[in-house]
């Protein structure tokens, strides 16, 4: 406690702010993040029989990357190096892809097969077409909730002179 004018006075407790160690946050999330990750992959897997698909699921793991921003680690710079710019491109190549190859083929654009396979140990297993089109969806999610999130999360300055208001000429002055 604090003395002023001869009395004790409380302190209020500081908050931390973001990126700043909080350790229950901490614990907490790292209890959830993985878990977060494996139902996303449920969710993806599971999207043509039941409600969920690659939209779904690249939104459930930008929620993960968002509770990972927040408590200040970032383990995907750390333990994916691969730019997000370079994961949405995938993501759009294989969409596109998955679009077209049925009109090649003949077929109608965004036609699905679907194939089954006994294996021993599993049983039957289907598998179809629309897998890959959710999996490039799902990248597609993922690579634009991390570049949002590596512009939100960035701790470089705006300089005026190298990024111009929209709108603004690089000559004009805005304001």
């Amino acid at each position: 406690m604090a003395e002023r004018d001869g009395r004790p006075q409380e302190q209020t407790p500081r908050r931390p702010t973001l990126g700043e160690p909080a350790v229950v946050l901490d614990i907490v999330v790292e209890a959830v993040f993985h878990t977060i990750l494996v139902f996303a992959l449920y969710l993806h897997f599971a999207g043509h029989n039941q409600p969920g698909g690659g939209f779904i699921a690249g939104l459930a793991i930008g929620a993960a990357l968002v509770l990972r921003m927040i408590t200040g680690n970032d383990p995907i710079r750390t333990r994916f190096p691969v730019p997000y710019e370079a994961v949405l491109g995938v993501g759009a190549v294989l969409v596109t892809g998955t679009a077209l190859v049925p009109l090649v083929l003949g077929n109608s654009l965004l036609e699905h097969h679907t194939w089954e396979v006994d294996l021993p140990v599993l049983g039957a297993v289907k598998a179809t077409s629309a897998l890959p089109f959710d999996t490039g969806i799902l990248l597609v999610v993922v690579g634009v909730i991390g570049m949002l999130l590596q512009v939100l999360g960035s701790d470089d300055p705006i300089d005026p002179e190298v990024d111009p208001p929209v709108g603004a000429s690089s000559g004009e002055q805005v304001g």
